[in-house]
């Protein structure tokens, strides 16, 4: 196995059988779901979904894992489509137009690439998707569920929470893993808003507001936002200036957002 194992994939394959099991059960796989699996590694939850699953589609960036997908004769080929790409780099809408239906994301994610690889998904094919189960680090997942008020909210979790609705699965130990990672995991269900609650177009000028906001987390609204808004401004939008930037809302980040859009603020 450890011929397999690449340092700069951050690779690490789920083993425990009784975990892989549970996490199948959550996903919940129908037979005529379209899914799609980002880094299958050996095989691990992938074997196990074809016995509930006649469209599986994986993405696998390691050629060596790939050899051994093509000729593990546990996998059946007529159930199972191997990509050897990029999953960052990926044309996901290749698989909706093929099956003509909106596809189902999981897999385990490794944690260097995990944060960038959903807002790929966000940014580019949020119409297309379902819904996602991953595996990510705890300590992202925190940040992804993370609430208005709690230590970990932040610009990820605005983001985030901005497309989808998401929730914190089952944690993962790290033995459940090969090799043992020194972080705890999570399982994560994000489904994309079938109607997006946030009336905003312009993402961009909400990515601006609350990277200002966080980054003087610390200082009060009136100082960390001062550049975008007047303490007038803040006060017609019901907005307290002397709260900081983790006690503002999403709903409201989108409010002042909008007001920048029809005010055509620009850099």
């Amino acid at each position: 196995m450890k011929f397999f194992l690449k340092k700069r994939y951050g690779q690490h394959l789920l083993k425990d059988k009784f975990i892989i099991n549970k996490i199948i059960s959550i996903i919940n796989p129908k037979s005529s779901n379209i899914m799609v699996e980002i880094g299958p590694g050996l095989g691990a939850l992938t074997i196990p979904m074809t016995k509930y699953n006649n469209f599986i589609s994986v993405i696998e960036i390691d050629q060596n894992f790939v050899n051994y997908l093509k000729y593990n004769k546990k996998i059946i080929k007529s159930k199972v489509l191997i990509f050897s790409e990029n999953a960052l780099k990926f044309n996901f809408n290749i698989l909706t137009k093929k099956y003509e239906k909106k596809i189902r994301i999981f897999g385990s994610l490794p944690y260097n690439i995990a944060t960038t690889l959903i807002f790929y998904l966000f940014n580019n094919y949020i119409n297309n998707i379902q819904d996602m189960n991953f595996i990510m680090q705890k300590e992202v997942v925190n940040t992804l569920t993370a609430n208005t008020g709690e230590k970990n909210y932040g610009c990820l979790s605005i983001m985030a929470q901005f497309y989808c609705k998401i929730k914190s699965s089952i944690e993962i130990q790290p033995i459940s893993f090969y090799p043992i990672p020194k972080v705890l995991s999570n399982m994560v269900y994000i489904k994309p808003h079938k109607k997006n609650p946030y009336k905003l177009h312009n993402t961009y000028l909400l990515k601006i507001i609350i990277q200002k906001a966080f980054s003087m987390r610390r200082k009060i609204l009136r100082n960390s936002l001062k550049d975008l808004f007047s303490v007038d401004e803040l006060n017609y939008f019901g907005i307290d200036y002397k709260i900081r930037a983790e006690n503002v809302s999403i709903s409201e980040y989108c409010q002042l957002a909008q007001y920048l859009e029809l005010n055509s603020y620009s850099l």
